[in-house]
């Protein structure tokens, strides 16, 4: 019930922020998100015994999230930070996973979810889809699994996560994307709309398999605990991290008009 209830309140929020706010409130949204994604983050780091990247991964983050014409050049500066970092440290043997966790954090987090940015700039609608049919997704996952799931998906990296869940997270992002996308965009066809589906569903069924091999490794089981029934934040979106460039690196390609 509460992953039910939590879901009511966040779904008209975001898609009031995407579809229809303006580009500060969007902007602002986007960066909240995305500072408390990386505060997990470095939870789930000192876990692992690494020192938190600290105030240069927020500060590094914010460059290349609200910058996206200087990312190149935010990331030189975040791997020379990074590296200074593990010079100045009391242990030098912590240096490099210091530097590393700091570098990738800031990559994972606010490298990817910036891709929000240009996929809205070509069309909100896209936007949208990419991050529902990923949420959609991931509820019939959830709910199959637990109603018929038997066979095992990846047991090491997430042990409740089945075969029947990821064909079911599949099925209704194909459904989603089709329905959606070929009413809300008309130049999307039919076609095109399943293969974005297609490549969102499996981008974020890779994207939560990724931070669920993290949380198994810190010996964690969620993120957080600021989402009633969700974990935190960083479960939430895991998903539509992955998912968002691959969206916007195919639409790009299906339609260059854009």
């Amino acid at each position: 019930m509460k992953r039910v209830l939590t879901a009511a309140v966040l779904a008209p929020f975001f898609v009031y922020i995407v579809l229809w706010a303006p580009s500060l409130a969007f902007l602002a949204v986007l960066t909240v998100v995305a500072l408390l994604c990386f505060h997990e983050f470095t939870g789930i780091v000192a876990s692992y015994g690494i020192d938190p990247p600290g105030p240069v991964g927020y500060a590094a983050g914010l460059v290349l999230l609200l910058i996206p014409r200087e990312a190149t050049l935010a990331l030189a500066l975040t791997t020379l930070a990074a590296l200074t970092l593990g010079l100045v440290g009391r242990d030098l043997a912590k240096g490099l996973p210091r530097a590393g966790a700091l570098l990738l954090g800031v990559l994972y987090i606010f490298g990817l979810w910036r891709w929000a940015i240009p996929l809205r700039d070509l069309n909100r609608h896209f936007l949208l889809f990419a991050l529902v049919a990923n949420w959609i997704g991931d509820a019939a996952a959830y709910y199959a699994g637990r109603a018929w799931g038997r066979h095992k998906l990846a047991p090491r990296v997430s042990p409740a996560k089945t075969w029947e869940g990821s064909i079911a997270s599949l099925i209704a992002s194909l459904v989603f994307g089709y329905f959606y996308l070929t009413r809300m965009i008309p130049s999307v066809t039919p076609i095109d709309a399943l293969l974005l589906a297609l490549a969102a569903n499996v981008a974020g069924q890779i994207g939560d398999l990724a931070e669920s091999a993290m949380k198994r490794g810190a010996g964690v089981k969620d993120s957080g605990g600021m989402l009633p029934g969700h974990g935190g934040w960083l479960d939430r979106v895991d998903s539509s991290l992955f998912a968002l460039p691959v969206v916007y690196w195919l639409v790009r390609s299906l339609f260059p008009v854009f």
